[in-house]
């Protein structure tokens, strides 16, 4: 874990609302995972006082690259740096997907800004010579982050891209495309969808992890303000901790 003030090298827009903010930091790309966040200070001043959570989107040579919406005050700040700029950065932190199983195709499921951390885990999957499959979704196409990747399946709310549905409704329409394959299923996005998605894979006894969203002030375990039920035990998780990936059995959402 490191703690440093970073160049800013880009700031893209990818949707009216969702922006790629990436940093020049080589100790930080060194040390990443998939699944792994950083927690990241808005600006200098004391508002917002608290940093904010992000998913390591991309790692590539020593360019970190973190996907944010804007979604309050926070963002909007991040929102509006620009080349040059500084940003502090603390991580990585938290645990990673776990991507060394004996699985042969990866099941990656995103739910809106839930795309985030699968860039940098298609790359890694890829390294490992994997089948990857990806079903993205969004409440319309204006909002549907589009990965470009060539096994990628959209839905929409709405209807405006891809199947009308939600992208466990894709999930559903589209099982041919695994099933009698050694799978493993990746998940990220809103709890709703998460808690649609441990059903989905319990029913069908799919091995699964899923990218817990919190909020989160410490970012390593410190404050305690980020519990999440276990599923076997009268205990609480950390998710900044303990997570923020679990196996989808592990935890009640």
């Amino acid at each position: 874990m490191t703690i440093e003030n970073y160049v800013i090298l880009r700031n893209k827009k990818l949707t009216e609302k969702t922006f790629e903010l990436t940093i020049d930091a080589p100790e930080l790309a060194r040390l990443s995972e998939p699944g792994q966040f950083c927690n990241i200070k808005v600006s200098g001043e004391l508002i917002p006082l608290l940093r904010r959570p992000f998913s390591i989107s991309q790692v590539s040579g020593t360019e970190v690259t973190f996907m944010i919406a804007v979604t309050g005050t926070g963002t909007g700040i991040l929102a509006k740096k620009q080349t040059g700029d500084e940003l502090n950065v603390l991580g990585p932190l938290g645990k990673g997907f776990g991507i060394d199983d004996t699985f042969e195709t990866a099941i990656l499921i995103a739910g809106g800004i839930g795309v985030a951390p699968f860039p940098f885990l298609i790359n890694k999957l890829k390294e490992q010579g994997k089948e990857i499959i990806l079903f993205n979704g969004a409440r319309n196409s204006a909002e549907l982050i589009k990965l470009n990747f060539e096994n990628e399946l959209n839905s929409t709310d709405d209807g405006s891209a891809g199947l009308k549905g939600n992208v466990i409704d894709l999930l559903h329409a589209n099982r041919k495309l695994f099933v009698n394959k050694n799978v493993k299923v990746f998940g990220c996005g809103p709890h709703p969808m998460l808690k649609a998605l441990q059903d989905y894979c319990s029913t069908g006894n799919l091995n699964c992890e899923i990218s817990v969203e919190s909020n989160m002030a410490c970012g390593f375990g410190i404050c305690q303000g980020c519990p999440v039920h276990s599923a076997s035990e009268d205990k609480y998780y950390l998710i900044c901790k303990d997570g923020p990936v679990f196996n989808s059995r592990d935890i009640i959402l």
